[in-house]
């Protein structure tokens, strides 16, 4: 945990210094100070002062808002569906949010209607995925679910390519693959409440649940015998996971690989238990997530989309680890 909020720190820390107007360490230390109103100290000029909390400022939240979520909800669907290899997308509450942000700009509404648009497609999803699940008869529950999130899925995103096809070449389609690529750049104090709102209420159910989570990793026989209500934790970590992907994916875009490697990664430090891994989990999310924003408005003359920064450093890392997991097996 200690490793994990050092990492955090210096993320953000580089992320308020660094960009196209760069911030010494004295200086932005000294804006904190005079932020935080301590006293004797003297002010930053209004450029520095605007650029570091007007524009930095929120941009940084958002980053390790998002950063954390999807780590987490990377950890309970792992947790919930016993593999490795599950991410956060898994249900379709990615494919939903994308589907409903191509029908947002489509129908050419603003920036925070198409937010709406987007977290209200991600529940849709998921809950269309659920409601095909539960009457799945005959199979295991959670493999109903995990079939109809694929189903559902591919459905979706056979109405983003639709959409994609029949845009306006010049001014929509240009729009949808910026924001399915990714990007914070949009990120502003307005945006930031309705985030942070789903976040916090899905994030603390998780975080409340973490305990209960290495009981939902063994079979739900098992879980059963050992007194857990199985049926009702599914649900709460199926809800509280959701409802901050949906939220992450409609401030962000598609932003991948976070809740996958992230959880891989905090696995080699604190071990398997849930109880440590799902905070670490989100330090170590919402510091990778904010080092790669950094890159990504940072690296070139125009701003990188933060899907491709974020492929390009977790598949070779999600390599690493595999042959790291192979080294450590007898």
């Amino acid at each position: 945990m200690v490793l994990g909020a050092a990492a955090l720190l210096a993320a953000v820390l580089l992320a308020f210094a660094a960009g196209r107007y760069p911030v010494s360490p004295a200086e932005l230390l000294r804006a904190l100070a005079a932020a935080a109103g301590i006293p004797g100290v003297d002010p930053v000029d209004e450029t520095t002062h605007g650029i570091l909390f007007a524009v930095r400022g929120p941009r940084v939240l958002a980053a390790v808002m998002v950063g954390a979520a999807l780590a987490a909800a990377g950890v309970a669907f792992q947790a919930l569906f016993r593999n490795p290899l599950v991410s956060p997308d898994i249900l379709g509450a990615s494919s939903g949010a994308a589907l409903g942000a191509m029908i947002g700009i489509f129908v050419s509404l603003g920036g925070p209607g198409i937010q709406l648009c987007a977290f209200a497609g991600g529940l849709a999803a998921v809950a269309l995925v659920g409601w095909v699940g539960a009457g799945a008869r005959g199979l295991e529950p959670l493999l109903g679910l995990l079939l109809a999130g694929l189903v559902v899925g591919a459905l979706l995103a056979a109405g983003v390519g639709l959409l994609k096809a029949i845009a306006d070449p010049h001014d929509q389609l240009p729009a949808m693959t910026f924001w399915l690529l990714g990007s914070l750049a949009g990120a502003s104090p307005a945006s930031l409440v309705p985030l942070a709102l789903a976040v916090a209420l899905g994030g603390a159910t998780l975080f409340a649940l973490r305990w209960r989570l290495d009981v939902l990793a063994l079979p739900a026989d098992e879980a059963r015998a050992l007194g857990a209500p199985v049926a009702t934790l599914r649900l709460a970590v199926i809800a509280s996971a959701t409802l901050v992907t949906a939220a992450c994916v409609s401030a962000a875009g598609i932003v991948g690989w976070i809740g996958l490697v992230v959880p891989h990664l905090a696995r080699l430090i604190a071990g398997p238990s849930f109880a440590r891994l799902l905070p670490l989990s989100a330090l170590l999310g919402a510091g990778l997530l904010l080092v790669v924003d950094t890159g990504a408005r940072t690296l070139a003359e125009v701003e990188i989309p933060l899907g491709v920064l974020t492929a390009v450093v977790g598949a070779p890392c999600f390599l690493w680890l595999l042959r790291a997991a192979g080294r450590r097996q007898p």
